[in-house]
């Protein structure tokens, strides 16, 4: 038997505003962007992922135009360089706030288990020497990519065929005798990491109690309301928790439990977004942005979750055979005005200046006034505009009449990155 807080229990759109907020994604942003507001952007959700497909805009930048709207990409790369953030293995390979550093190695050291961390233990266990020599000269000659590096022979490695020195620094990161400095190109730089982030000879790794039940804490705050079962995905913790492992956050007034209508179990908010509950209580969160997310952000990284949060079943498909793909290889989920109504194939031709979108699919049961075709096509141009791709060609639809009519009111804008 769980105590519930004593407040009149949320309806299914109240949770999903309240997750919305959390998130940065209810409304527009209404102020230009900054690279302080890029950095507080990553703190609120607490990790940025990573991936290298670039169809589009790669994932993390795409992520971050979801939230602060136009920005040029390369303030990212100077947060990463200016060790605002570093990158991690979390809930995938990740950029995470630099004030989280201790959190995040402790747990990689002592815990996590992944496979990038296990093929990499295998390679300190094997390769020894191989590393000690290339850690020598990175400390002797500073930071180097993979590229700096010719292949030898055609002798390839397990991991992706990828040449030796690749193994070695990717296994060097994982034990955290290298960080990634900056990134050039999206290539990877790498440094000794006592030169990367000099105050590590300062801290104390934290124990393995306090690690997990800070990312309990920060799971829940960046979600902004979950279910018990969904937490442990977001750090990509072990096990999967029940109601019962709460208890003593709720006690401690960590975490405030709460009835959703129409779910069996609670809803957890952390108390840091007490007053994002109130207003969600109280109607006072209204969605209003409309925007292109991208594949790996938080919003849908849980398949349970966004079901269970916005009708919305996602699968990315890139890694499905082309035949068997339903929707696409690089499917953009379209957020509009709290809920996510349908899903699209995009390709950015930047030498061209096309901003190629091959299928757009609304969900089943979505209706469309004329303000809402306005707020998509807006919401298109201005990401094609973004990507320096503003001339945006759309090919086919379902219903089929969303084509013409998002066609007529697509504009281009001035924004270039």
């Amino acid at each position: 038997m769980h105590v519930i807080l004593p407040v009149k229990s949320l309806s299914q759109q109240q949770a999903r505003y309240l997750q919305l907020a959390a998130q940065g994604l209810l409304s527009a942003p209404t102020k230009p962007a900054t690279p302080l507001a890029l950095r507080r952007c990553i703190e609120r959700m607490q990790l940025l992922q990573i991936d290298t497909i670039h169809v589009v805009a790669r994932s993390p930048y795409l992520v971050l135009h979801s939230r602060l709207g136009p920005y040029p990409m390369h303030w990212l790369d100077q947060s990463l360089s200016k060790a605002h953030v570093f990158e991690t293995w979390a809930h995938e390979a990740c950029f995470a706030p630099m004030a989280d550093i201790a959190l995040h190695r402790s747990h990689n050291a002592a815990t996590r288990r992944h496979w990038g961390l296990t093929q990499a233990k295998l390679c300190q266990d094997t390769q020894r020497g191989h590393l000690d020599q290339l850690l020598q000269h990175v400390r002797e000659n500073g930071p180097v990519k993979s590229s700096d590096f010719e292949r030898k022979d055609e002798r390839t490695s397990a991991w992706w065929g990828w040449k030796d020195e690749k193994v070695w620094l990717e296994a060097l990161f994982a034990s955290g005798e290298l960080m990634v400095a900056r990134r050039e190109n999206f290539q990877r730089v790498y440094d000794l990491s006592e030169r990367v982030c000099p105050a590590l000879a300062t801290l104390a790794p934290p124990e393995a109690q306090e690690v997990h039940a800070n990312f309990i804490e920060k799971s829940v705050t960046a979600l902004g309301i979950t279910q018990a079962r969904w937490i442990n995905d977001y750090f990509r913790i072990k096990p999967r928790l029940k109601d019962s492992d709460l208890d003593e956050l709720v006690a401690r007034g960590r975490l405030l439990r709460v009835a959703v209508q129409g779910w069996d179990v609670p809803g957890y908010v952390h108390a840091w977004n007490k007053a994002l509950l109130k207003q969600a209580i109280r109607d006072k969160l209204q969605a209003t942005h409309t925007a292109l997310l991208s594949p790996f952000d938080p919003l849908i990284w849980d398949r349970e979750r966004a079901r269970a949060m916005f009708n919305f079943d996602y699968r990315l498909e890139c890694y499905t055979p082309q035949a068997k793909r339903q929707f696409g290889y690089f499917v953009l989920p379209l957020l509009h005005r709290g809920e996510l109504i349908g899903r699209l194939d995009a390709k950015a031709h930047r030498v061209e200046g096309v901003f190629e979108i091959k299928s757009l699919y609304l969900e089943p049961g979505v209706k469309l006034a004329a303000d809402d075709l306005r707020a998509i096509a807006t919401a298109l141009q201005a990401c094609a505009d973004w990507h320096g791709t503003p001339d945006v060609i759309l090919t086919r639809t379902a219903p089929m009449a969303l084509r013409s009519a998002v066609n007529r009111l697509v504009q281009p804008s001035s924004f270039r990155s």
